[in-house]
């Protein structure tokens, strides 16, 4: 029970998170907003949107939530968490082009929040604001999210895990509790497992390890593997796995040793490429933004907070071992690097922010331009697309909807998942 003396407190504290709350809320609704407000503009693409919307829909279809399928046989290729969001938006809002991308707009939104707040919590309010802007602004990221796949799915989830991991460590730095965030930031990971399979954990522990070993705090990670924060991983990321291999002895042989094992070490898969291929085409796909890299930053700055430059430090290294990882297969296919959006927007804006506190004019009028140009990238690449992409089955499904009879229509209508937003081909 509450004592007279506690209630002052209990109010303060109240007040200042509905502060929070009114600060935070208009940003979250106009980032969303940019993300989702031309989710629609384009049919789905072959093969890869048609393919996983489509396995999304016959779960929807079939009412089997468990196994994922594709024309009816059992499809291991990745984890279920895409098709549950994907098939569970088309369930409760219909079948449509924006429920059939939803997967991708939740991770993107996740882990730009994780960054968002992050950033807030530990440097301030206007450069967080400065790193979700850049994000947001990032041709890549924006089209990505609108994109239904695996990659933003788990390149979020992985943003979270890492963010929620680092949260953790400054507060054990403080003496201050942090068993909230180390749960969360297994959480984030099993969901990661749950997208894409075992980068999912491993991405984020390999981050935040290298990380400690920089400023020689290894021994925080194993404060970082709680008991509480293990238990939560494997009771959300286990259950799947542990069901499938019941029922298809063979599926831990093909999901594990061939999906990833092989698929990582040796070659016949798709988008085969140099070693180098990444260290060039990610600061293509993230201009203009990455331009403001050439000159990097990584040691402490004057006057500034001991966790901005452990933040910046965190960054580069989440770049460096991202790339390095990636460039590794003889496989690229480039939505693998998506996870580095996240620490690039953070060493963009960290970049601008402190050439601006030079008061040099000219880095004013470079990111104004910058932005605007950015803006611009962002809407041309996806309306352009809608505009020149034809490879697809949309004349095809609805040519074959206004073939059907009436007792079709009929049956249809009574089942409302039987409608797929286009053909998945």
């Amino acid at each position: 029970m509450l004592e007279a003396s506690d209630a002052p407190a209990l109010s303060t504290a109240l007040r200042q998170r509905a502060r929070t709350a009114s600060a935070i809320l208009p940003v979250a609704v106009a980032a969303f907003a940019w993300l989702a407000f031309s989710i629609g503009a384009r049919p789905l693409s072959l093969p890869d949107e048609g393919r996983y919307v489509g396995v999304a829909w016959e779960m929807l279809r079939s009412g089997d939530w468990i196994v994922p399928t594709e024309n009816g046989l059992p499809f291991f290729h990745k984890p279920p968490l895409f098709y549950w969001l994907t098939a569970g938006a088309m369930r409760v809002f219909g079948t449509s082009l924006w429920t059939a991308r939803f997967a991708p707009l939740v991770g993107a939104s996740l882990g730009a929040a994780a960054l968002f707040l992050l950033t807030r919590r530990w440097i301030g309010e206007r450069d967080a604001r400065a790193v979700l802007a850049v994000l947001l602004l990032q041709p890549f990221f924006f089209g990505a999210a609108q994109f239904a796949n695996l990659d933003m799915l788990v390149a979020g989830c992985i943003a979270a895990s890492v963010a929620a991991a680092a949260h953790a460590v400054l507060l054990m730095r403080e003496q201050r509790s942090a068993q909230a965030a180390i749960v969360g930031a297994w959480l984030a990971a099993a969901l990661g497992v749950l997208a894409k399979g075992l980068i999912g954990v491993a991405l984020p522990m390999i981050v935040v390890f290298a990380w400690l070993l920089a400023f020689r705090q290894w021994r925080l990670m194993l404060r970082l593997c709680s008991p509480l924060g293990l238990a939560v991983f494997a009771l959300v990321a286990a259950p799947w796995f542990l069901v499938m291999q019941a029922r298809f002895p063979e599926f831990g042989h093909y999901f594990f040793v061939v999906q990833h094992l092989q698929r990582f070490a040796a070659g016949g898969f798709n988008n085969v490429q140099p070693w180098w291929y990444f260290i060039v085409a990610v600061p293509l796909l993230t201009l203009p933004w990455s331009a403001w890299l050439v000159r990097p930053t990584f040691g402490a700055r004057e006057g500034e907070p001991e966790a901005a430059t452990l933040l910046r430090r965190l960054m580069w290294i989440w770049l460096v071992v991202v790339a390095v990882f990636f460039s590794i297969p003889q496989s690229k296919p480039i939505g693998y690097i998506m996870p580095l959006l996240f620490p690039i927007a953070a060493l963009a804006a960290d970049a601008i922010a402190s050439r601006l506190r030079d008061g040099s004019p000219r880095t004013t009028q470079a990111t104004v331009g910058g932005a605007a140009l950015a803006v611009f990238l962002c809407l041309a690449l996806v309306f352009g697309i809608a505009a020149n992409y034809h490879h697809d089955d949309t004349a095809l499904a609805r040519t074959l909807k206004d073939l059907r009879g009436a007792d079709e229509r009929s049956s249809s209508s009574a089942n409302t998942s039987s409608t797929c937003p286009t053909t998945p081909g």
